[in-house]
């Protein structure tokens, strides 16, 4: 996989069969990863947000990545068609044709976005390499609760139907705080917001119905691409329970447990990095966690980042380098991207954690 000198995202549009339009959107370069839509997206909107960015920046650094919005939610069409697996099927379908790989795809299914790609790996496997599935499950909540957690189910969907558009954000706090108990203010804020500026409390009521009608559990066997399945140990939206139905399901699947309680994995907990180098592992066999990255480094860039590591300052780097400080800004804004991170202190930790020597 190739990494791209500078990130930017390009959306576009698809039709799907019904007519439906499909938001979608691509960033970066390389071997393409395709995300199945999952719950509550919105494409512009989570580009620059404190709870997605680190995703969108990992996967860009070290391939095309393309997701998109669902039926009924963000950038999409809200009124829409039917709210099924078939569609989402088919809605996925319809964006992997519009993106015109010239090669077999992985396939990124988060959540409900597991289903997804596993019945388009069964219907298309000459057409998937391989996938990753995270936080994900085969059976809906229809399908596993218990009758006592169904009602309670079923209230939250009645609060998201009159509760969702209100000024007070109470509601949409206690809905927020299942997916990512551990997010600080920033994120838990951007995360209600997204609420608002993504969908309608009915649309997500009706989201969600669906969602409870999902059973694959008989078809896992049938899986003959290559996956890898993550979940979170404590995530309190899809119990870890639901990730090894999956792995167990799928023949010869690998299983991640991670340690953490978040349905979205944050970039400041260690579960994240460990998703990170248990992703490179499996779409880059034979291949140490961040040597590819690294090796997309120019020599001067390589030469930056060694004294960064050193603790030399931007000053003092210049100095050692005999260029201009803003040739070292510009030095270390590049390799920022290509490393997928934000700051110098991350570019640092990246490196010493993978044991670079320049």
């Amino acid at each position: 996989m190739s990494t791209p000198a500078k990130l930017r995202q390009h959306v576009r549009y698809v039709n799907a069969q019904d007519g439906t339009r499909l938001a979608w959107a691509e960033s970066g370069v390389g071997a393409v990863v395709v995300k199945a839509a999952n719950w509550l997206t919105h494409l512009e909107y989570e580009w620059e947000s404190p709870v997605w960015r680190h995703w969108i920046q990992f996967f860009s650094a070290h391939c095309r990545f393309v997701r998109y919005d669902e039926r009924g939610c963000g950038m999409s069409d809200w009124q829409s068609g039917p709210l099924t697996l078939d569609q989402w099927f088919a809605d996925l379908g319809a964006v992997i044709d519009a993106a015109r790989p010239e090669a077999p795809v992985t396939l990124l299914g988060i959540s409900q976005g597991a289903a997804t790609c596993i019945r388009y790996a069964l219907g298309h496997p000459e057409r998937v390499g391989r996938m990753v599935l995270y936080g994900g499950f085969a059976r809906g909540w229809k399908r596993r609760l218990t009758p006592a957690a169904e009602r309670e189910h079923r209230a939250m969907l009645d609060l998201m139907r009159v509760a969702w558009g209100r000024d007070n954000p109470t509601f949409r706090q206690v809905f927020t705080s299942r997916f990512i108990p551990d997010g600080g203010p920033e994120q838990l804020q951007w995360f209600n917001d997204l609420c608002l500026k993504t969908t309608t409390g009915e649309i997500a009521a009706a989201l969600q119905e669906a969602r409870g009608e999902v059973d694959i559990t008989a078809e896992l066997g049938g899986v003959t691409t290559p996956t890898l399945v993550l979940h979170a140990r404590n995530d309190a939206v899809i119990p870890v329970a639901e990730g090894r139905l999956l792995a167990s399901g799928i023949p010869g699947a690998e299983f991640v447990e991670l340690d953490s309680r978040n349905h979205i994995l944050l970039e400041h907990e260690p579960a994240w990095r460990r998703f990170c180098d248990a992703v490179l592992a499996f779409l880059q066999p034979g291949q140490l966690p961040g040597e590819s990255v690294f090796a997309s480094l120019s020599a001067r860039e390589r030469q930056v980042l060694t004294l960064m590591a050193d603790g030399l300052s931007n000053a003092d780097i210049a100095e050692r380098l005999q260029i201009t400080e803003k040739t070292v800004r510009n030095h270390a804004s590049n390799l920022f991207d290509k490393l997928g991170v934000w700051s110098r202190a991350q570019a640092i930790v990246f490196a010493r954690e993978r044991g670079y020597t320049g």
